[in-house]
């Protein structure tokens, strides 16, 4: 059984190109991060522009939100990503999907084509503020004031 992190792109990014897990700079990205490398076996991005990204990929900056999209594109995006992840992760019944990423990432088909595939989706931060997602990281993570 794989526990497999899920971590959505944020708007903050370094201003040159490099590997994704470097390129979103924000206290919350990093936030997540730290958590899923702590908790899960592997653990991906959901990047807006480019669906399913392995941590080492390198990509260049760029300035694009699911928010400034339709809700049929985001089917789209998540039919994609579901794609992604048969061909790149490939996940059997019974793994764990630990989802760190807002709605527009989880919802429009995602999560439920996660669980279509016999597989359980976790969301440790579901509901909660992005002021209590800071603070939820910091203490799991048990960071400073400033990481």
């Amino acid at each position: 059984m794989k526990r497999i992190g899920l971590v959505g792109c944020v708007k903050e990014k370094s201003y040159f190109s490099q590997n994704a897990c470097d390129l979103y700079t924000s206290t919350l990205f990093k936030g997540r991060r730290l958590y899923v490398e702590a908790s899960c076996t592997e653990w991906w991005i959901l990047s807006a522009k480019h669906g399913l990204v392995h941590p080492e990929e390198l990509l260049s900056p760029y300035d694009f939100t699911l928010k400034e999209v339709s809700k049929e594109k985001c089917r789209e995006w998540s039919m994609g990503v579901l794609e992604e992840v048969d061909k790149r992760v490939a996940p059997s019944a019974g793994d764990i999907f630990e989802i760190h990423a807002g709605i527009e990432y989880r919802h429009f088909g995602l999560v439920d084509g996660i669980t279509g595939r016999e597989c359980l989706v976790v969301t440790p931060t579901e509901g909660m503020s992005i002021g209590e997602q800071l603070r939820f990281y910091k203490e799991k993570n048990r960071l400073p004031n400033e990481y």
